[in-house]
């Protein structure tokens, strides 16, 4: 949810006339009016003001004065009343009332609690306001905008709520409410906008008199429970452009009149219970059919996601001709037949995605011409002929996966950031133009049938961070100018037959932790220098004609024999012993003998010095320490109301008492979010800054699930602790102004107070994301080991001001969060930790990947044993978002807005069979764990399919593209 919903204004027109403006101005309201003692009132219901807003509110002045407060221009009526985001602590006055002339009321984003009083009308979206819903505000007949989601109402909607002849916008969405939706909803003829769905659980389905609102262009009723058919009288919505049912049980075959709809624009039906074949049925229902041609003639098409489901025959002829499209994401199906040429007439096609269907014939030549190309996945298909010319050429494209085809000719010019065309049928040499393309970061031409040299021009590339160029006939020597690409953190160039020695120069590639050179010809010995390469955690030399000692020291003394065998010169440990002569020759023997007397003289005058030194340092030191002496005058700063002094938090600050350490970055005194850790205050003097946080029993999660107490942490514990950390990171990401970048995500730093709720904690390596969002370069390596994506680029260069030094710094966005956050996802399945029980340089995504394949079928495999009883259908779930987030590219992952709805989306348990068998559980499925947040945003209007991940960052009040997603 964008803050600019936070400051949705309500409108409605006052109960009594407005007041004619006069000829006359007053000279103002006399001190103590009815007005000025009505707001003095509201005051007094407020229990906590930490930023002191009302402290101008005295009868001593003007009221129209007062912060918040306008009033006509003539008359000195209230007529506008705006407190929101004032953290105000308290309750509403049932006084409010009497502000008569009162047109617009904004209350939103405080920590106001209890009932709404009867006499109130306003927007109290994202309070903890509690009760039923007031029948009461049906007297309000001019209301015309009533927003109270985001609260914990509970009960029904009172079906008095169907007599606001004027209503155009009501949403109750992120409640706790039950029952019907009532019918008397039709009756609101005036109504655009309705918002009904998010952590409601409605029973029943939708009313057919929803087809009554003739003048609604928005229904969202998404994850509310709702059961039954989609009503026909929907069909009758022709000002309807948005349509959101999905996470429901709805079920039975979808109404032919939802093709009435010509206004529509976006709609999702996923993950429901219908059945049949299109139209008549959505996504997530595995459907099955051809895709039908009516959808390629939709004038208004943009986005079209037909991911994941078991789709037949060819893909619409026509697709693509209405100019207007920019999004396709067909994978993961069954098609079969030709790509159509028209895909990007109108050149808006952004990302193409065919990705794992049996698609054959060439590629379309117009897509060489297509300009507004960004993304082209096409791999795991039947294509063949060549690549058409200027395809990976284009202006735009940065990502580029053709791999798995039966693709021929040579290597294509290109200029994309990443490429890959493994496993087709590519030949000749790799031209010395690829130099020119210095954008490049990953190039993947693994199992192809390159020939002849890798080109020196290799080393151009200097943001190139992954190069696999195995099961090729590369042949020549290995190019030292390779060393070049200082980004470089994954090389693969085995089985390929090239030769020569390994060139010393591979040691200036200062954070390459993968290299693999087997099975070519290389001779001569290893370098001793890669022993000193720290970044390193795997290599393999096998099977070449080497010679030599392996190197003893440095990283190489954590590298299996393996990495080394097949190579009958080579000696070392597990390798047999050194030939005479060859240890010898690399360690010589330091002589002994006496120390001369000038070397005595410069040990005396060294112990002279230091001394000196010593004297200094102490001198120093005591002058230190009587300026702390006089600065240890403690002051609290508290962001509510608290019980506690400085003295008291001094008084605990015991060895007994601490739970962890760490660094304190940003104070986030403002942040307020269910799931985020409370930052109650902090203490402070000239030399020391302590931060007061609510605290939390249970500890971190870290702790409580590799501790004694980790296998009583239950799956639907587990699975709750996953969603709530999940919308925690959320809302910096997408919802805090600024939105902040956590960079250190782990289990340790994710608290859980006395009923397991999780809050994200610790914002010690916190930064705000700049200019909306992008990436912004950090100045130290951030994060904890086994939680840091491998797309963390790290450069190594000279700083600045500092000729002989040389620092990394790290490009970084919310996509390094959303690994992290991968990782934690991973421990809660398997009960393991990141690091440390895998092996040397293995960690848990790569033990993961070897034990499963990135299969969620095989998700028992790895599964925590100390889970007395898992679902196995929400094992797989929680395993395949896992997998979603630590993509290797970033761009393939997705934001934690999207995180948030596929969690929620919890799969519904597979049906049993006759027997007791079952196709997908093996353990005994609990109830699925109860997830709500009324803080919590709607979720996103369109997800791309998990292997496209698409980066959509567009929320409710935001521009909505024409999409259809099935």
């Amino acid at each position: 949810m964008s803050f600019s919903l936070l400051f949705l204004l309500l409108l409605f027109l006052p109960i009594t006339t407005f007041p004619p403006f006069s000829s006359g101005s007053p000279t103002g309201p006399p001190t103590g009016s009815p007005e000025a003692q009505t707001l003095i009132s509201i005051k007094t219901f407020i229990t906590f003001d930490p930023h002191s807003t009302l402290q101008s509110w005295t009868l001593t002045t003007n009221h129209c004065t007062w912060s918040g407060v306008t009033c006509h221009p003539f008359t000195h009526h209230v007529t506008s009343l705006n407190l929101a985001e004032y953290n105000l602590t308290g309750s509403l006055s049932p006084s409010i009332g009497n502000l008569t002339n009162l047109i617009n009321l904004n209350l939103a984003v405080n920590n106001l609690v209890g009932p709404i009083p009867p006499q109130l009308i306003l927007d109290l979206y994202n309070n903890n306001l509690t009760g039923d819903l007031p029948v009461s505000i049906s007297n309000m007949s001019n209301l015309v905008h009533l927003h109270l989601g985001g609260n914990y109402f509970t009960g029904i909607i009172p079906s008095e709520y169907g007599r606001f002849p004027f209503l155009e916008y009501l949403a109750v969405s992120g409640n706790e409410l039950t029952g019907v939706i009532p019918v008397e909803i039709g009756n609101l003829t005036n109504l655009k906008q309705l918002y009904l769905g998010y952590y409601n659980v409605y029973s029943g389905g939708i009313p057919a008199e929803i087809g009554n609102l003739s003048r609604l262009v928005r229904f969202d009723a998404a994850n509310c429970g709702l059961t039954g058919e989609v009503p026909m009288e929907i069909g009758k919505l022709q000002n309807l452009d948005t349509l959101f049912l999905q996470v429901n049980g709805l079920s039975g075959s979808l109404t032919k009149e939802l093709g009435m709809l010509k206004s529509l624009k976006s709609m999702d039906l996923s993950n429901n219970v219908f059945v049949g074949e299109i139209p008549e049925s959505f996504k997530e229902n595995k459907l099955h059919g051809s895709i039908p041609e009516f959808i390629a003639e939709l004038p208004e098409l943009e986005v079209l996601q037909l991911w994941e489901n078991n789709f037949t025959g060819s893909i619409p002829e026509r697709l693509g001709r209405n100019g207007k499209l920019q999004i396709l994401d067909l994978s993961s199906n069954k098609l079969t037949g030709e790509l159509p040429d028209g895909l990007c007439v109108g050149n808006r096609l952004e990302t193409l995605i065919t990705l794992g269907n049996f698609l054959f014939g060439r590629i379309p030549e117009a897509l060489g011409e297509c300009r507004s190309l960004s993304r082209v996945r096409m791999g795991e298909n039947y294509l063949n002929g060549s690549i058409p010319k200027g395809l990976l050429s284009l202006p735009n494209l940065s990502q580029v996966e053709l791999q798995d085809n039966l693709l021929t000719g040579e290597f294509p010019v290109t200029d994309s950031v990443s490429v890959s065309l493994s496993n087709n049928r590519l030949t000749g040499q790799l031209p010395g133009s690829i130099g020119n393309f210095s954008g490049l970061q990953k190039l993947l031409l693994d199992g192809n049938r390159f020939t002849g040299p890798i080109p020196d021009e290799i080393g151009k590339l200097q943001q190139l961070s992954k190069i696999d160029f195995s099961s090729n006939n590369f042949s020549g020597k290995i190019t030292p100018k390779i060393s070049k690409c200082q980004l470089l953190t994954y090389v693969d160039l085995s089985r390929n037959q090239l030769s020569g020695e390994v060139p010393t120069e591979i040691t200036d590639m200062h954070i390459l932790n993968y290299l693999n050179v087997s099975r070519n010809r290389l001779v001569g010995s290893i370098p001793m220098s890669i022993a000193s390469m720290q970044s390193l955690t795997s290599v393999d030399f096998s099977y070449n004609e080497l010679s030599g000692l392996v190197p003893g020291t440095g990283q190489f003394s954590y590298f299996n024999y393996t990495s080394f065998l097949g190579n009958p010169e080579l000696c070392g440990p597990y390798l047999g012993p050194c030939k005479d002569g060859v240890a010898n020759g690399t360690h010589q023997p330091h002589s002994k003998g006496s120390l001369s007397s000038s070397v005595k003289l410069l040990l005396v005058i060294g112990l002279l010095l230091c001394s000196i030194a010593f004297a200094v340092a102490a001198i120093k030191k005591a002058r230190s320490l009587k300026r702390a002496s006089e600065a240890r005058a403690w002051k609290l700063t508290a962001f509510q109301r608290l019980d506690f002094t400085c003295d008291n938090v001094l008084d605990s600050l015991k060895e007994d008492n601490i739970i962890g350490k760490g660094g304190a970055g940003i104070t986030l005194g403002r942040i307020r979010h269910r799931y985020i850790v409370r930052l109650l205050g902090f203490c402070s003097n000239h030399e020391t800054n302590l931060l007061v946080y609510e605290y939390m029993p249970n500890g971190s999660l870290g702790e409580m699930l590799h501790g004694k107490k980790g296998g009583h942490l239950y799956w639907d514990t587990r699975y709750k602790i996953a969603l709530e950390s999940a919308k925690g990171l959320c809302y910096l990401h997408h919802d805090c102004s600024p939105l902040i970048l956590h960079r250190d995500v782990k289990s340790n730093n994710i608290l859980l107070d006395s009923n397991f709720e999780a809050h994200v904690a610790d914002f010690g390596l916190a930064k705000f994301l700049q200019d909306s969002g992008n990436s912004e370069c950090m100045s130290a390596i951030a994060g904890s080991y086994g939680y840091i994506a491998p797309d963390y680029t790290l450069k190594f260069m000279a700083l600045c001001h500092f000729d002989l030094e040389y620092a990394y710094t790290l490009k970084v966005d919310e996509k390094s969060d959303v690994y992290s956050f991968g990782v934690v996802l991973l421990e809660l399945v398997t009960g393991r930790k990141p690091v440390g029980e895998f092996g040397d340089g293995v960690d848990i995504v790569q033990w993961v990947r070897k034990m499963t394949g990135g299969n969620k079928e095989h998700v028992m495999k790895i599964v925590d044993p100390r889970l007395p009883t898992a679902p196995t259908h929400e094992v797989m779930h929680v395993f395949y978002v896992a997998m979603l987030c630590v993509e290797e590219q970033a761009v393939e992952r997705p934001t934690m807005r999207e995180v948030v709805q596929i969690l929620t989306e919890v799969p519904k348990a597979p049906v049993t069979k006759q027997g007791g068998d079952s196709d997908a559980a093996t353990s005994v499925a609990t109830d699925p764990p109860v997830m709500r947040s009324p803080s919590s945003s709607p979720p996103m209007t369109a997800m791309e399919s998990p292997i496209a991940a698409l980066n959509n960052n567009t929320t409710e009040q935001s521009q909505l593209r024409d999409l259809l997603s099935i």
